[in-house]
């Protein structure tokens, strides 16, 4: 057996008394790959912020290479081999490839100057040991971004990482891309080197962990071989009941349904072309593909951010120039967009002024001042409705999960009454149960006759919540299914296909 890389020994920490985590015992072997799952706030963040060196524990014991440590900070986890890639990244955007993947072994092996012809063959090195091809003295700013997480991967390398704790490293990639990484991941294991992998998504769990903890409010509820994982036991073990994905049909939408969106040829230089849509009242359609198909364009354009350069579209039977965000809203579309941290919600405002920041107009009183308790009750009922997660509307959204802002984001549109939501990457970066709510609110506000659009190329997603897909590679439909006439294996082959 494989002797223990690291082992953490009956590891708690509190913060003012509360437990993010209660003896939480783990071990992790040389080249083995631990998948660590749970839902937001189950600890798995103060676990790796232990790991790094970032919080010391308040009370038990961390082994690292069958010895006790008594310290245990950032200084001495980069000496252990550990490197962290955090969701960011932490990549400098304006240096060169190169520049990246060498600044920290440089800093930490006190190199006092700089030689890029140095930087770039040692760069390169790392790159070929990892199989991938990344123009070494390109600006990380301009590559998309799975090369910037292989280019965190490799920059980890560079340090002589043991031990490389990634976390959600596949929220913002295409599978296709996905593939790739996990592939890298399978080629450093063969090296020796081990991973803790965190992520929300369980295929991917099961692809490539060798054994999977799971932390449920800051206990470990779970801890054994991957292959003795399902989906059905794997969630019932983070959300401590069950939860059925693909056991929900979606109503099917009546015959009689009005048709709220057509598009006819629509086209932007660049983006996407020539593309034909419908959408009916109470109907939910998946549009999906890999980066760069078309799908996340195609979103723009129908929200007005990136108007199309030819084509027409009519909404309810009336044609309609989608130019600008104002036009789109103002014919009833509403946009949930994929980045809610920077592009849906005013992080440092509190929850009720990005619920109702939609419908502010509205809330005004004779005087155009605000109505402070009515805009209070619209913001309350949206809480209520949408299930959010938090004691007092006035926090800062920013203080909440990932999927109680996703909610947010929902409220401030729905609060506002569109007759198409268009949603890009609705449940991307929030935890199992999160998800599973939000696709029954989906499900719900199309039965409730509001048409649907769900950019997405999370095919279980797709599958669990669409009457239709489309499928789009470069920049056009390529293909149209009738929910019942695809499933989740066929519909992952013309993706990677694409």
């Amino acid at each position: 057996m494989t002797a223990a890389l690291v082992t953490l020994r009956e590891i708690s920490k509190e913060f003012a008394g509360v437990h993010a985590l209660d003896r939480v015992s783990l071990s992790i072997a040389q080249g083995e790959v631990c998948c660590l799952v749970g839902e937001n706030g189950s600890g798995k963040s103060t676990l790796i912020k232990i790991l790094a060196g970032v919080h010391a524990p308040t009370s038990g014991e961390m082994v690292i290479d069958g010895l006790p440590r008594d310290s245990f900070r950032p200084p001495d986890a980069i000496r252990a081999g550990f490197q962290v890639i955090y969701q960011d990244f932490s990549l400098f955007s304006h240096l060169t490839v190169a520049e990246n993947i060498v600044f920290g072994s440089q800093i930490s092996g006190r190199v006092r100057w700089f030689r890029r012809a140095k930087a770039r063959e040692a760069a390169q090195k790392v790159l070929d040991r990892m199989r991938v091809s990344i123009d070494v003295d390109a600006l990380v700013r301009d590559l998309p971004m799975v090369d910037r997480q292989l280019i965190a991967i490799a920059s980890a390398l560079a340090k002589d990482a043991r031990l490389i704790v990634m976390d959600e490293p596949t929220t913002a990639l295409s599978q296709k891309e996905v593939r790739v990484l996990l592939d890298i991941i399978v080629g450093l294991k063969a090296e020796g080197v081990s991973t803790l992998f965190v992520s929300h998504k369980l295929d991917e769990v099961a692809a490539i962990s060798d054994h999977t903890v799971v932390l449920r409010n800051g206990v470990k509820v779970a801890d054994q071989p991957a292959a003795e994982f399902n989906r059905r036991t794997l969630v019932s073990a983070m959300t401590g009941r069950e939860i059925e994905f693909g056991a929900h049909a979606v109503a099917p939408v009546p015959g009689s349904s009005r048709t709220v969106l057509t598009v006819r040829g629509a086209s932007r230089p660049g983006c996407f072309h020539d593309v034909d849509l419908r959408l009916r009242a109470g109907e939910i359609l998946g549009v999906t593909g890999l980066l760069g198909s078309g799908r996340d364009t195609l979103a723009l354009a129908l929200f007005g951010l990136l108007p199309m350069t030819s084509g027409t579209v009519t909404i309810d039977g009336a044609e309609v120039t989608l130019d600008s965000p104002r036009t789109a809203m103002r014919h009833g579309i509403g946009y949930v967009p994929e980045d809610r941290l920077t592009e849906g919600l005013f992080l440092d405002h509190s929850i009720a002024a990005n619920i109702i920041i939609r419908t502010v107009d509205s809330l005004r009183n004779r005087m155009g001042l605000l109505d402070s308790q009515r805009a209070e009750k619209l913001a309350d009922h949206w809480v209520g409705e949408l299930q959010i997660k938090t004691p007092d509307v006035t926090r800062a959204v920013s203080t909440l999960s990932g999927g109680n802002q996703q909610r947010v984001v929902l409220a401030k549109w729905l609060s506002a009454a569109p007759k198409i939501l268009i949603l890009n990457g609705p449940t991307v970066g929030v935890d199992v149960r999160s998800k599973s709510e939000i696709l029954r609110l989906l499900r719900e506000l199309a039965a409730g006759g509001m048409g649907i659009i769900v950019i997405s190329d999370d095919v279980p997603e797709l599958l669990e919540v669409c009457h239709r897909i489309v499928l789009m590679r470069e920049g056009g439909i390529s293909d149209e299914f009738e929910r019942a006439d695809i499933d989740e294996q066929r519909l992952n082959e013309l993706l990677v296909a694409a």
